[in-house]
């Protein structure tokens, strides 16, 4: 068993991932009932990363700050302004996909029992309400945008506290950071859990009726990942960007996939930035940032299914419109984590730049909860791969700036 158990763990993580998916798969298709414990694997696994995650990014993002030396660069402007770009450019090819290949939708019931946020001034209120949350409340909740705020502050505050209660926090730091380390080792499990708990419960059979709406909208997040963003990587750091944007899209997007929550990959993607060897001043901001205002998954799944409903209902679209619903969609995205349901409860907001009314609209998020079980899958694979990719991107700019020798294919 010692002898079996060595080998595993010398084995990539990316390859236990895909055993654990095969295994997943294999048990769902040949027996499900009898395998039907396997689930509790997916539940613990989520449940372990999202319980880890608020306590890693309070204390890491504290951590580096209070210990920031003055004029240490980090490149969150860089970062930012990548975050900000590639959200836009998604909702931009999203908008002009869904020209290209127009879809007409069957239009689903109301969903019962959720309220769509009112306007773009009640997702940016939610989000600021956010930001000066309860500390202990936002923990509590996983409010991203709360505890990276509190850790900001708090960080500062310490900055000229003794070196002892430094090394303090930083130990805390480090000691959360291999909780992550031993959560992740269990993803395997986790993954096969939750790929078994997808097929057995959700099936295809629901999505056929969709699959033209679904082709354009994995489509468009496909295209994004696999030729805007490795563009903007190029852009940054003058390299082949593939090496660097198909690993990010492994060793995150696939946990990203089946958790279907940027937050709980949160401890995930620390990881993969601590194996890039990039700066952890940076990136233990830059990735909780990520997570909250890096959408462009969000902003393509807003544009796609507000144009599907503009098809459907034969609404005529100028060119100046379609560009104001991808300013719209992006600004809508960065604020869909502070709005219960994320993106989708975020269309009737963008339906109403073209006068559709809130029943209607209501219609369509019906539809997007339909196809969820796909749309969600993709849209959080991008997010979260993406946090990585930009991050990498904005540091590697930097070494390149400094004669420092970047070698893609060795990182990746």
């Amino acid at each position: 068993m010692k002898e079996l158990l060595r080998k595993w763990n010398q084995v990539s993580l990316v390859k236990q991932i895909i055993v654990g998916l095969i295994i997943g798969i294999g048990l769902a298709v040949a027996i499900p009932e009898i395998a039907k414990p396997i689930v509790i694997f997916g539940t613990l696994f989520v449940g372990a990363l999202k319980a880890v995650a608020p306590v890693l990014v309070l204390f890491l993002v504290m951590s580096a700050i209070a210990q920031h030396k003055q004029g240490h660069k980090t490149n969150m402007k860089s970062i930012i302004v990548l975050y900000l770009l590639g959200t836009f450019l998604a909702g931009l090819v999203a908008v002009v996909a869904s020209f290209v290949f127009p879809v007409s939708i069957t239009l689903a019931k109301g969903v019962e029992g959720v309220t769509a946020p009112g306007g773009v001034v009640e997702v940016l209120k939610t989000l600021l309400l956010n930001i000066v949350d309860n500390p202990v409340k936002a923990i509590y909740n996983a409010n991203y945008i709360g505890i990276l705020a509190w850790a900001i502050v708090l960080g500062f505050a310490l900055k000229n506290a003794a070196d002892s209660t430094k090394t303090m926090i930083a130990n805390v730091s480090d000691a959360v950071s291999k909780m992550v380390t031993w959560v992740i080792k269990f993803a395997p499990l986790g993954i096969m859990g939750l790929v078994f708990e997808s097929i057995t419960t959700n099936g295809l059979e629901s999505l056929l009726s969709y699959g033209k709406l679904l082709a354009v909208l994995i489509g468009c997040m496909l295209f994004v990942a696999l030729v805007v963003n490795p563009i903007m990587v190029y852009a940054m750091i003058g390299k082949n960007p593939y090496p660097l944007t198909l690993k990010c899209i492994r060793e995150s997007g696939i946990t990203a996939f089946f958790t279907r929550s940027s937050a709980s990959n949160i401890p995930v993607n620390m990881k993969l930035c601590e194996k890039l060897g990039l700066n952890k001043d940076a990136y233990s901001v830059s990735i909780p940032l990520g997570a909250t205002i890096n959408m462009a998954g969000a902003a393509v799944t807003i544009s796609v299914l507000t144009l599907a409903a503009v098809h459907t209902l034969g609404i005529d679209v100028d060119i100046p419109t379609a560009l104001l619903l991808s300013v719209l969609s992006a600004v809508c995205a960065c604020g869909a984590s502070g709005v219960a349901g994320g993106s989708l409860l975020l269309i009737p907001l963008a339906c109403s730049l073209f006068g559709i009314p809130d029943d209607i609209a209501m219609q369509v998020v019906g539809v997007g909860f339909i196809i969820g079980v796909l749309q969600d899958s993709f849209e959080t694979a991008l997010n979260s791969s993406t946090d990585v990719l930009f991050t990498a991107a904005a540091e590697y700019k930097e070494w390149r700036k400094d004669g420092k020798d970047i070698n893609i294919q060795e990182v990746a």
